[in-house]
């Protein structure tokens, strides 16, 4: 649940023959090159991480915030409005962009996702690529990309329906239905999850304005519905059109330090989106990829003036300007890829994507407050070089460009300014020490352009604009090997090494007290990962990974970066008793991270527990506890996480 966390990310042979991992949708992966080595799995040349729904369902990870966390170099944050964030080896979601079947789904306005609203139900796999990573995705790409792939159904009828509950009266539930019949296959899903709160740990000192026990204010709930119509007329083409509509209400918690409490309440967070991508293949050495999209957004956030949630606040600190703040935005798009293995050894891709995001603004009155449109256009070209039979080269290069198209802000006249371009190339050589074993190196420059919010934004009159802001900068280094034993065993190793330049960050007091977005920053994150799992026999399966990132500021050093831990370790373990029955831990440890220059929140570290039983091979039957021992803990100063949660599950797959 997406408050009961577990994970396991192990293999477990008897029990994982009862489940059946769903097909993966192969148009909406996106490698660095085309062959794969399976549907649905990266191509042997990607550097990048993939988490099936075999894993997403064994771990109960019911939203993809809490389905990434499973992985080496990402760690799990909380922002000031209360959203599940990400961070990919220090870099934010803003940087490492979120896509489905390689779509861009960010919210134009700002690039934000909270990761929490978005259902694992209906997933396939998801894709994380770290630095290096497919110009195929477009611009903005500075530290990677993260790509939920759907499903799509191979067999005449398959179904599986989950319903669970936690404690702080949580509940969800899900249903999937596909079909394939022949030249044609439907896919549809539906998804529920509800909370009116969680429980806070029995170690949580009390403040004025949160009591022990249940968290004020931490209600939500969300729904998410897909269907997806597929042809294949012929061998090698294949033409697909899905529908997404996601609805999510929620409270937010307020700080609990009173002096900086915002009472906010978000009456309606919705997506509604329509998707084409097609395959067709040119002749025996060329295909064609198309993908086109339309995407609304609408939310709104009302503010208020104490915990009793009933008269709005319109004014002074803490308030959303009239008390209601309303966005309405859409994204539309499109993009072309042409690949060709015309040339002996090369497997050539060239991309070309343009999109437009719209964002408009309005408050309590209906009152217009600010229209902002841009258009963003990417070019792009990759090679895939087979040197010899144990060696691949693989190039790539892009340029990407900004155009804003519409500028209004009320009582701001604006012009509009010029078009932004930036630049993106990597290499990166592959080499196959032995049979499932293989040594790489990558290079890779990538970049990210300012989003409206960066640009535009006056942050309720204590920000001034920046339409001027250029593009960030990245420079990736990335040395790692990975060891592909049989089924059971597989680790890796990576360190690796970011430069960032031009990064945007806040400037206080520019003119009086009021801040500026500028190109200012100079940062280099170092790290290393390590990831390893093995089946030591036919009941006990071990694995675990291990972070240690090292963020400096070097344009100033004495501002802290902050959100994310030095380090982060995860274990994890299962036992199976019997044919039926499985019992499965898992443990995670998070380092001290900075909450601000400041303020530091301490290191912490969980455990959760849990049985499955399997009374017939269809059927599972689930308990467990997450926060054992009901370890106080935060990820952002202010906002404590849940204590000790209790959770079971009923599934059913066919």
């Amino acid at each position: 649940m997406a408050s009961a966390l577990f994970a396991a990310g192990l293999s477990q042979p008897v029990l994982a023959q009862q489940a059946t991992q769903p097909t993966v949708f192969e148009l909406g992966t996106v490698v660095v090159i085309g062959t794969r080595e399976q549907a649905g799995s990266l191509d042997t040349d990607q550097v990048a991480s993939v988490i099936d729904a075999t894993t997403i369902r064994k771990d109960n990870r019911e939203n993809v915030g809490d389905a990434l966390n499973l992985l080496s170099g990402v760690t799990l944050s909380t922002n000031s409005r209360n959203e599940k964030t990400i961070a990919v080896r220090g870099f934010d979601a803003r940087q490492v962009p979120l896509y489905i079947d390689g779509i861009p789904v960010y919210v134009p306005y700002d690039g934000y996702v909270d990761f929490a609203r978005f259902s694992t139900a209906d997933l396939a796999s998801i894709q994380v690529a770290k630095g290096f990573s497919s110009m195929a995705y477009g611009a903005n790409t500075l530290g990677g990309a993260i790509n939920l792939v759907s499903r799509r159904p191979s067999r005449a009828l398959e179904a599986d329906a989950r319903i669970g509950w936690a404690s702080g009266t949580e509940k969800l539930a899900s249903v999937n239905l596909g079909s394939r019949q022949g030249i044609w296959y439907v896919q549809t899903g539906y998804s529920y999850n509800q909370s009116d709160s969680f429980p806070l740990s029995s170690d949580f000192q009390p403040t004025s304005n949160q009591a022990a026990g249940s968290r004020n204010n931490a209600y939500r709930r969300d729904s998410k519905l897909s269907l997806k119509l597929g042809l294949l007329p012929v061998a090698g083409d294949e033409y697909a059109l899905s529908y997404y509509q996601q609805h999510g209400v929620k409270g937010q918690p307020p700080s609990t330090d009173p002096s900086v409490a915002r009472y906010w309440q978000w009456p309606y967070w919705d997506k509604e989106s329509l998707y084409f991508i097609s395959r067709t293949a040119l002749g025996q050495f060329e295909t064609l990829k198309l993908r086109a999209y339309h995407d609304n957004y609408g939310n709104e956030v009302d503010s208020y003036t104490n915990a009793a949630y009933t008269t709005l606040k319109p004014a002074g600190s803490g308030s959303v300007g009239s008390g209601r703040s309303i966005y309405s935005d859409w994204t539309s798009g499109a993009g072309l890829e042409l690949e060709s293995h015309r040339l002996a050894g090369q497997t050539i891709r060239v991309s070309a994507h343009s999109k437009r995001d719209r964002h408009e603004e309005r408050d309590a009155t209906a009152s217009l407050l600010a229209i902002y449109k841009d258009e963003l256009r990417s070019y792009a070209i990759e090679d895939s070089i087979v040197l010899n039979s144990a060696t691949t080269l693989s190039l790539g290069a892009a340029v990407n460009q900004l155009k804003p198209l519409n500028v209004f802000s009320a009582g701001n006249p604006y012009s509009i300014p010029d078009a932004k371009t930036a630049h993106d190339r990597q290499a990166g050589l592959f080499y196959d020490l032995a049979a499932g074993q293989r040594l790489y190196a990558t290079l890779a420059h990538k970049s990210r352009l300012p989003t409206l919010k960066d640009r535009y934004s006056q942050r309720l009159g204590s920000y001034i604009e920046n339409p001027a802001l250029q593009p960030e900068s990245a420079t990736h280094t990335e040395l790692g090997y990975r060891v592909q034993g049989d089924a059971t065993t597989h680790w890796q190793a990576a360190i690796f090494n970011s430069d960032i330049s031009n990064k945007i960050q806040s400037v206080a007091n520019v003119v009086g007290n009021k801040a500026q977005m500028q190109n200012l920053g100079r940062v280099r994150i170092s790290g290393l990962e390590l990831e390893g799992e093995h089946q030591c026999n036919s009941v006990l399966s071990l694995g675990g990974s291990y972070t240690y990132l090292d963020l400096k500021n070097r344009s100033n050093p004495t501002t802290r970066m902050t959100d994310v831990p030095q380090q982060k370790l995860l274990l994890k373990a299962a036992l199976q008793v019997g044919a039926d029955t499985e019992l499965t831990a898992f443990a995670e440890h998070n380092s001290n991270r900075w909450a601000s220059n400041t303020v530091q929140l301490a290191s912490f570290t969980t455990m959760n527990l849990k049985a499955s039983y399997h009374p017939k091979a269809h059927i599972s039957l689930e308990s467990g506890v997450n926060n054992v021992a009901d370890r106080n803990y935060a990820l952002a100063d202010g906002f404590p996480a849940a204590g000790r949660q209790w959770f079971a599950q009923l599934a059913y797959q066919y």
